[in-house]
């Protein structure tokens, strides 16, 4: 660690500290009120805080600058220009005007549009993003922006978000004002993204095609160990791991990212690392640059990160557990308090964040649908895809005193004694933890397990904080009006958690009593990404999006286009991959071995012609059974994935692949890893399982 962590800590982020030593008083003062009123900004002020800001950043060694914008591609993008301007014929100065700070421009039709902007309608915008602070990285300075295109429809993943964050809180603060509250301002959104990720040697990376091209081993099969003993689930680190580790956290708290809590998680080779909260916008644009920061010090240690759902079959997924919670003046919302039965305000929330999953179940669904988390959803400790909400014992139990009109009498504190005299006694939380729960109530926040690893958590978050802003708004709707606000408000809340009761489940989401059960409530189950692409554009979700201008009907279904396309064009490279590896790899390398196997016994028989050649028939007949298998499935995934790369509609494309496609790969796969088990590992092309999850 070259320094001490407080120094180190934000020293490459033009954040609110450098700002008021940096800043005039007074522009420092009305920059800082944009932010937290979510006003407009002033642009007489914009020169100032560009010349400082580049000033700062030509400190830290920076040349150039990029607006730095979340397009709809699920990754960032940037072009950087450079400081410089001419000064006659032979000399430069370094410039940053306020111009350049507030707008860039892009080329709007080189990124995912659905439809929105045609290939010779290229011109789009970038537009500063003052609440998310700009910092230095690489010799750039990066300033977070938003991105629309010529006709100002939002391009990006940035805009709705910000956008929701402004609905939540004007609603939020509808409800504080019927509970007396009159000077909270703004009501924040606070996100905690805990990253899960896989580690692979970087030369077994580069000899495995499926992960190079499409994220996931495509072909294997599974190693004699996995994590069956659930030994390496928060086991000591090994020493590359640590090394890597440690670089990591040393770069995100140079960006000011509260990177807390780092360790291994279920299956063998993966991790995990928490933050802690920060405020949405700013947690959204931190966790891309953990996902980034992850693959580049990886790599200077000789490593590969892998961010994919499902890298390996049979073992842990890698989810990306979203924690929500709303604040007031630095108040958590969602903390019950000693005496959670008496707290109105609290159970006012909760009602609200319980109708918003019920009434829009369907939205936070294709929030996480995803072709790579299709492959997750459902086993292995990731949250089944029927949604439901998790709140323990206690909640649940008060939630049914109030709906059944029977007094609450609350939980018994009970504390943990080990009976060991040298542990101390401890208080025991008054529920347990469901780890299947699509959303779980974890004393003080809501965890949204369901986003995937590689996922930009914007798209979840805009979700949830529109769908709670409705709620809150249906709510301020009626208390306003009550002319007995408490008599109203009882009858509100048993009204509400009578009618989305039916979304709360506590028992095991992986059994098929819970499809039974759920599909008897009445709740979706969206099985694949391509049944929830579906019901993105329903008339309540375009309602509730365009009625707080989160987003438009237009900018709806461009959405809807791009998720469509995207999954296409994700089961396209991995039908290709899967059959260039089968044709060029396995079943040369798996014909080799049968033929060796063929000669040896040949050659076994011309010295003892009486000598047994039981096992080398036995191989060879069942090896060139299965690799006629894979033969076969490579001529109909071959002739298949033409078929549906041909179907002009996304929307049929995407059912086309995914159910025509998908079971010949699924079919491919079984073949090959059949041969895997049976083929000396002399001949086999690829790195194993083993190799790749336990020779890190």
């Amino acid at each position: 660690m070259s320094k001490n962590i407080p120094e180190l800590f934000g020293c490459m982020v033009f954040n609110d500290d450098v700002m008021r030593e940096r800043l005039p008083k007074e522009v420092y003062k009305s920059l800082t009120r944009t932010v937290a009123t979510g006003k407009q900004i002033d642009p007489s002020i914009a020169d100032v805080v560009a010349n400082a800001m580049k000033d700062w950043a030509v400190e830290k060694g920076a040349t150039h600058y990029t607006h730095w914008f979340q397009p709809l591609t699920g990754v960032t993008a940037e072009k950087h220009d450079a400081f410089i301007s001419p000064v006659g014929a032979c000399k430069v100065v370094m410039e940053f005007s306020g111009k350049e700070l507030i707008r860039g421009e892009s080329d709007a039709s080189s990124f995912p549009s659905g439809g929105l902007r045609a290939t010779f309608e290229a011109r789009g915008y970038t537009a500063w993003d003052p609440a998310s602070y700009a910092f230095v990285k690489d010799g750039t300075l990066y300033i977070p922006t938003a991105f629309c295109s010529y006709t100002g429809e939002a391009l990006d993943a940035k805009t709705p978000l910000l956008r929701s964050m402004d609905a939540i809180s004007t609603q939020a603060l509808r409800i504080l004002r019927i509970f007396g509250d009159h000077t909270t301002r703004r009501v924040d959104v606070n996100v905690g993204a805990e990253q899960e990720y896989f580690i692979i040697d970087k030369a077994m990376y580069d000899r495995r095609p499926d992960l190079v091209f499409a994220g996931r081993t495509l072909f294997g099969a599974p190693a004699p160990k996995g994590q069956e003993l659930e030994d390496h689930y928060f086991g000591p680190l090994k020493t590359r791991i640590a090394a890597f580790m440690t670089d990591l956290d040393e770069a995100l708290w140079r960006m000011g990212i509260n990177a807390k809590t780092k360790h291994n998680e279920v299956a063998p080779a993966q991790h995990e690392l928490a933050p802690i909260y920060a405020n949405a916008n700013i947690a959204v644009d931190q966790n891309l640059l953990v996902m980034e920061f992850m693959k580049k010090i990886a790599e200077k240690h000789g490593l590969v990160c892998l961010l994919h759902e499902k890298p390996y079959a049979g073992v842990n997924g890698s989810g990306k557990h979203n924690n929500w919670s709303l604040t007031a003046n630095g108040k958590n919302l969602l903390d019950p308090g000693k005496t959670p039965g008496e707290n109105m305000q609290f159970l006012l929330i909760l009602a609200a964040v319980l109708k918003a999953v019920d009434d829009y179940q369907e939205l936070l669904r294709v929030s996480v649908a995803y072709a790579g988390n299709d492959h997750r959803l459902g086993a292995n400790e990731a949250p089944p895809a029927i949604i439901s909400v998790f709140v323990g014992e206690e909640l649940s139990a008060l939630i049914d005193s109030i709906v059944d009109g029977k007094t609450y009498r609350g939980a018994k504190t009970a504390m943990m004694d080990l009976g060991i005299p040298t542990i101390p006694v401890f208080r025991k939380d008054t529920t347990d933890r469901n780890r299947t729960s699509p959303l779980a109530f974890t004393g003080n926040k809501f965890e949204f397990r369901m986003p995937g690893s590689s996922q930009n958590i914007a798209l979840p978050n805009t979700v949830l904080n529109t769908a709670v802003a409705e709620s809150f708004r249906q709510f301020a709707d009626v208390l306003e009006k009550a002319e007995d606000t408490d008599a109203a408000l009882a009858g509100l809340l048993k009204e509400t958690f009578a009618a989305h009761r039916r979304i709360l489940f506590d028992g095991n989401g992986y059994s098929a009593d819970w499809e039974r059960e759920a599909a008897r409530r009445g709740l979706r189950n969206l099985k694949n990404s391509v049944e929830a692409f579906r019901t993105f554009t329903e008339e309540k979700n375009i309602r509730l999006f365009s009625s707080f201008g989160v987003m438009s009907e237009v900018e709806m279904r461009s959405r809807e286009e791009i998720f469509f396309e995207n999954y296409t064009k994700i089961i396209n490279i991995e039908a290709l991959t899967m059959l260039e590896m089968a044709a060029r790899d396995y079943i040369p390398a798996v014909e080799r071995y049968i033929a060796d196997v063929a000669d040896t016994a040949a050659k076994k028989l011309a010295v003892c012609p009486d000598v047994s050649c039981a096992v080398e028939k036995d191989i060879v007949r069942r090896l060139s059974e299965l690799n006629g298998q894979a033969y076969g499935a490579v001529q109909r995934l071959r002739a298949l994935e033409s078929e549906a790369a041909g179907v002009e509609n996304v929307r049929d494309r995407a059912e086309c692949y995914c159910s025509r496609v998908l079971p010949v790969m699924r079919e491919l796969r079984a073949a090959v890893d059949g041969m895997e088990e049976l083929t000396s590992a002399r001949y086999w092309p690829v790195p194993t399982y083993g190799d790749m999850m336990f020779r890190v």
